[in-house]
């Protein structure tokens, strides 16, 4: 091995040359402050299908975003080629902040958190009365996850024709959680869709549920035709859906300026990452009450300053049983 002296001259220091003649890697990162703003509809593969102004574009992940992944939903910056047409491809190069983002883990010991959809107004959690069963435990859950990520959550109710909501309203009265009842029937009918629509209006909201429960037959009817997706049926033996769609997607609903998000069917919702101080703030005639609590307090336990708030007659006791009912839906299994 060749060894230089203390001083060596330059014919004695030899450079390598960069074979593939890129310019050496950096940490500043580009600002791209002319690129376009857009809203990712889909994402398939690693390829974001991207609403930019009244086009869609697909587009990929830029490097120097790293691991860091873009959503439905998500607003994010976009360059290239953005004309939209067939084998284009663009680049998005920065992801905006987002104002809600709905999450779910696995399990509730998994402590890999998936986002499913960003900036949604409302969580429509659609749950069948019958075939299949309401799933309580999974409806408490979505309502937890939807208060974590700063989502309003709305309970959507199918099959009434098969049997009565009562029981299921009589659950969640205390929530002042809006609602709406449906019916197979009504998905056909656009006075009734229309109090779809309404509750609907002027807002992005995520839909999610059980798989069987009707969910993308009720988006299919709200959406332009040409955009419809495929709907399976319920299994007569299990009582369960089969899975039809793979994939979250925003679509705009006919005839006004929101959008719906269609997310796969689920079987579970894992609520490892939810912080049960954030889940209190959706009871804002509770959250007084805490002053006095214990540091950490988990707001179920003997030293809870909850209890002595609503006796002292500052809130509803029915309230208190609905807050702990679904900070509890953490430590039960959705089949419990």
């Amino acid at each position: 091995m060749r060894r230089y002296g203390k001083n060596p001259d330059e014919d004695d220091i030899r450079v390598r040359p960069n074979r593939k003649g890129n310019r050496p890697r950096t940490h500043i990162r580009p600002k791209h402050e002319d690129a376009a703003e857009g809203m990712v509809l889909t994402v398939d593969r690693g390829r974001l299908t991207v609403l930019v102004d009244d086009r869609i574009v697909m587009a990929m992940k830029a490097r120097e975003l790293g691991r860091k992944a873009a959503v439905v939903g998500d607003h994010v910056a976009v360059v290239g080629d953005l004309s939209g047409k067939k084998d284009t491809l663009a680049r998005i190069v920065r992801i905006e902040p987002r104002k809600s983002v709905l999450r779910r883990t696995a399990d509730d010991d998994d402590p890999y958190e998936r986002v499913v959809v960003a900036n949604a107004d409302q969580l429509a959690i659609v749950t069948a009365l019958a075939d299949p069963e309401p799933r309580t435990r999974l409806i408490d859950r979505c309502i937890v996850a939807a208060y974590d990520g700063g989502l309003t959550p709305l309970l959507v109710l199918t099959k009434s024709d098969l049997a009565s909501a009562d029981k299921i309203l009589e659950t969640y009265s205390t929530l002042d959680m809006p609602y709406v009842v449906t019916s197979r029937e009504e998905f056909t009918d656009d006075a009734e869709l229309a109090r779809v629509h309404e509750v609907l209006d002027g807002k992005i909201t995520a839909f999610v549920g059980h798989s069987g429960v009707g969910k993308t037959t009720l988006v299919n009817a709200l959406v332009p035709e040409g955009r419809r997706r495929s709907t399976g049926h319920v299994n007569a033996v299990t009582g369960r859906g089969r899975h039809t769609t793979t994939s979250a997607l925003a679509l705009p609903l006919e005839g006004s300026d929101s959008w719906v998000i269609d997310t796969p069917g689920v079987r579970s919702f894992g609520l490892h990452h939810v912080d049960p101080s954030r889940v209190i703030l959706a009871f804002p005639d509770l959250v007084p009450g805490t002053e006095g609590c214990p540091r950490a307090c988990s707001h179920d336990e003997p030293d809870c300053a909850l209890d002595q708030w609503v006796a002292d007659g500052h809130a509803d006791p029915a309230r208190l049983y609905s807050l702990r009912r679904l900070l509890a839906t953490r430590e039960r299994r959705e089949g419990d």
